[in-house]
C-alpha cells in the first residue's frame, strides 16, 4: 500500500509551491554583479591590468631590489664621508670658525663621522650586523644636525626625517634574520616589531616630498606633480596600494633628482655644486627606502593588510 501525502491547498483551491511560507517575497539585497560599464569598475579593471603587467615584467628585477635599495640608502653617507675627507681643511675651518669647536675636538668629530659612515654603510650593504650599523648611521644624522647647526633648517630637517625612514626600512628588512633583538621586550613578537618599524619608516619616507612641495617657485606643472605626489605620499603613509604608490614616487623622485639636482652640470668651483650634490645623494637614499618598501610591502599596520583580513 503506497504512502499517502497530504498537500495543503490554498483557500482558492490552487496549488501552492510553498505551503509552509518559507519563501521571501521581498527582493534580495545581497551581492550584485558589478556593472562593467561603470567608470569606477573600468578604472579598477585598468588598475588590475597594470598591476598584472607590472608583476610580469618586473620579475627579473625583484631578486635584486633589496640590494639596490640598501646601496642607495647609504649613498648619502658614502658621499658625505668622501666629501669630508677631500675637503678636510674646509670642514675644520667651518667647525672651528663658525661652530666654535676647539682644536682637536673638531678633528675628533670629523674622524668619528667618517669612520662611522664608512663602517656602517659597508655593514648595511653586506647585511652584517645591520641593527648596529643602522644605529650608528642614525647617530651620525643626529650629531651632524647639531654639529653643523642645521637642526632648525626646515628643508634639512625634513630630508633627514626621510633618511631616517630609509634606515628604518633597512632595519625592518633585517629583522626576520635577527631574532635576538629586543630580548627585554617579550610582549612583542618579531612580526609585531617589524610592523611598527615599517609603519614608522613609511611615514618618515614621505617628508622629503613634503619638503619639495614647500620650497621652490610654483608653476602649473609643479602644482600638478605636487598634487599627484602628495596623494601618493598619503597612500604610502596609510598603506593603501603602498607598493604601487611607492613605485610612482620612485619614478617621480628619480626624474626630479636628475633634472633638478644635476650637480655634474655645475662647474667644480661653483659653491652651488656641493649643495646640489648633497641633495642628489640624499634623494637617492629616500628612493632606496621606497624601493625596499616596494619589495617588502607596507606591513601589518596598513590598509592593504586589513583588506586581506576582511
Amino acid at each position: 500500500m503506497s504512502a499517502r501525502i497530504n498537500i495543503a491547498r490554498p483557500a482558492s483551491g490552487g496549488y501552492s509551491p510553498d505551503p509552509h511560507g518559507f519563501a521571501n517575497s521581498r527582493p534580495s539585497a545581497g551581492y550584485r554583479a558589478a556593472n562593467p560599464d561603470d567608470p569606477i569598475e573600468k578604472l579598477r579593471a585598468f588598475a588590475r591590468q597594470v598591476e598584472d603587467y607590472s608583476d610580469i615584467y618586473s620579475q627579473p628585477l625583484k631578486p635584486h631590489l633589496p640590494a639596490i635599495g640598501r646601496f642607495l640608502i647609504v649613498g648619502t653617507f658614502l658621499e658625505d664621508s668622501w666629501r669630508i675627507t677631500t675637503q678636510w681643511g674646509d670642514q675644520l675651518w667651518y667647525l672651528q670658525r663658525h661652530r666654535h669647536f676647539p682644536w682637536g675636538l673638531s678633528h675628533l668629530f670629523l674622524i668619528i663621522n667618517v669612520l662611522t659612515m664608512l663602517v656602517g654603510s659597508g655593514a648595511v650593504i653586506t647585511k652584517r650586523h645591520t641593527e648596529y650599523a643602522v644605529g650608528g648611521l642614525l647617530g651620525v644624522v643626529v650629531i651632524q644636525a647639531f654639529g653643523y647647526g642645521l637642526i632648525f633648517d626646515l628643508n634639512f630637517f625634513l630630508r633627514n626625517l626621510s633618511v631616517i625612514g630609509g634606515l628604518l626600512m633597512v632595519f625592518s628588512d633585517s629583522m626576520l634574520t635577527r631574532k635576538k633583538l629586543f630580548a627585554g621586550l617579550p610582549s612583542l613578537s618579531e612580526n609585531d616589531r617589524k610592523k611598527y618599524f615599517l609603519l614608522a619608516g613609511r611615514v618618515l619616507l614621505i617628508f622629503l616630498f613634503i619638503g619639495f612641495i614647500l620650497r621652490g617657485e610654483w608653476s602649473i606643472a609643479r602644482l600638478f606633480v605636487s598634487i599627484i605626489g602628495l596623494a601618493a605620499c598619503v597612500m604610502v603613509a596609510v598603506g593603501f596600494k603602498a607598493k604601487w604608490s611607492a613605485a610612482f614616487l620612485v619614478v617621480t623622485l628619480s626624474a626630479f633628482n636628475v633634472f633638478i639636482n644635476n650637480w655634474w652640470s655645475v662647474h667644480s668651483a661653483h659653491p652651488q655644486r656641493d649643495f646640489l650634490k648633497y641633495d642628489f645623494f640624499q634623494t637617492l637614499s629616500i628612493v632606496g627606502g621606497l624601493i625596499l618598501l616596494v619589495n617588502m610591502g607596507p606591513g601589518g599596520l596598513s590598509v592593504d593588510e586589513k583588506k586581506k583580513t576582511y
